[in-house]
């Protein structure tokens, strides 16, 4: 999951123009490192910390209490470390912390693609650590951490690997920050000039993003011990493929329709909003759906494109359309597309199972209705959390004149006035100085 990073980095390098390169680079391995010291310091504790009860829930079904700063992942005793201080389970919480991390660091790299060339770069920092150690660790905490969310309506939420505990809360969040900032200076009066300086990169990027997936959506099984969750962890795999694949296409050629040419960076961001389409429901569906839930992903996505242009929010790399529709999209499509017989049954964490009563042996009768409420709940509440935080954060930040940078380093960019060298690599040819 990590080495998605890399991918975000080549995407959003590649999308943006070529005197801000070293500046998007240098922001999405801040974001990392930043992104590392608030989910340890806060993240962890507020998502996974607990108190948990004898069931397995979140006490206070709202936000975790303990763990900060790694405190008691380790138990000393009688001159022995114990690395398993939860006697419930095997696995050592460093384990969980790690695998988790990686999500949590994607989550806030969505941000970064939305307010690229324009936003400060410490501020931009400052906003990665309050989204790594806040914003996104109560969601996970309402959700993944067994809190309120994982019982709503008696169904619970169903999110396998992040639609929209991950990409929604990122797209969101990259939503308020671009429209706080505002858009680039002249990016709608010489559209020409804002686009992708390097398609070698962009396509570098999604295809390093499609590898990443599959430690993101196949990895979230969390265990392979039996023959049942290979089968699943299978499953997962060709439902992300096959979903990628056709967002990416349907993407191509609609894009093709309208511009009567080969857009490529159409092509590789279609690929992305079909594995954000399926990221909930990859364990729940089947080939078949993900096929028509990555059809839908590429029309929402290009959908959501065009409505973003028409009301001139600016955002370089389509970070709101890509994660934040498409992650609204796939959230509801886990309910929808459940593999549960009809809507009268329904499987959602069950995998291979339908979803049962407490103490019950036959399926639950009618669930698959109630699961399409809890996921619609599940949608309202990330977008509400995460936009009303984020534009909080970005509100003050503006307003303290700390948000954007100045028409000066906009017009030279950034890697001309604040970075040493001057340029990220050197260009050759008559049209070094437009580009």
């Amino acid at each position: 999951v990590m080495f998605m990073h890399a991918g975000f980095a080549m995407l959003e390098t590649g999308c943006c123009r070529a005197k801000n390169c070293q500046n998007v680079l240098m922001k999405n391995v801040v974001n990392v490192c930043v992104g590392t010291l608030g989910w340890w310091i806060f993240g962890w504790a507020f998502a996974y910390g607990g108190v948990y009860d004898s069931k397995g829930k979140l006490e206070n079904t709202f936000i975790g209490t303990q763990q900060f700063l790694g405190i008691g992942f380790l138990e000393f005793k009688d001159g022995a470390i114990n690395p398993f201080a939860d006697a419930e389970t095997s696995t050592s919480p460093a384990l969980s912390w790690f695998f988790q991390w990686a999500f949590c660091t994607c989550g806030a790299t969505i941000v970064s693609g939305g307010v690229a060339e324009r936003v400060k770069s410490p501020t931009y920092a400052a906003f990665a650590f309050f989204m790594t150690s806040f914003i996104y660790p109560v969601v996970v905490a309402w959700t993944w951490g067994y809190g309120w969310l994982s019982s709503v309506l008696g169904v619970g939420y169903m999110d396998f690997a992040g639609s929209g505990i991950v990409h929604l809360c990122g797209g969101v969040s990259a939503l308020a920050g671009t429209v706080m900032l505002g858009p680039r200076k002249g990016r709608w009066e010489n559209p020409d000039d804002f686009e992708a300086h390097n398609l070698p990169l962009v396509v570098l990027g999604t295809f390093a993003l499609w590898f990443g997936w599959y430690g993101f959506n196949p990895g979230s099984t969390l265990s392979m011990h039996s023959k049942e969750t290979g089968a699943l962890a299978a499953q997962v795999a060709m439902n992300s493929t096959l979903a990628a694949a056709t967002g990416g296409i349907s993407v191509f050629l609609i894009r093709y329709a309208i511009l009567r040419k080969y857009d490529v960076g159409g092509l590789c961001n279609g690929i992305l909003a079909g594995l954000v389409s399926v990221t909930a429901g990859c364990a729940s569906v089947e080939a078949g759906s993900a096929f028509a839930i990555g059809l839908m992903g590429a029309f929402i996505y290009q959908g959501a494109s065009m409505l973003l242009q028409k009301l001139k929010v600016d955002d370089p790399v389509d970070a709101v359309p890509v994660h934040g529709f498409c992650g609204m999209w796939g959230v509801l499509a886990a309910g929808l597309f459940d593999w549960g017989k009809d809507f009268d049954h329904y499987h959602g964490w069950g995998g291979w199972d339908c979803m049962k009563e407490e103490g019950e042996t036959s399926c639950m009768k009618g669930a698959g209705g109630t699961a399409i409420g809890a996921q619609i709940i599940f949608i309202l509440v990330v977008v509400a959390w995460s936009g009303f935080w984020s534009t909080i954060g970005f509100f003050l930040l503006k307003k303290t004149g700390m948000l954007r940078i100045s028409e000066d380093t906009e017009e030279q960019g950034m890697d001309q006035k604040q970075h040493s060298p001057p340029k990220a690599y050197a260009l050759q040819g008559e049209n070094v100085m437009k580009a």
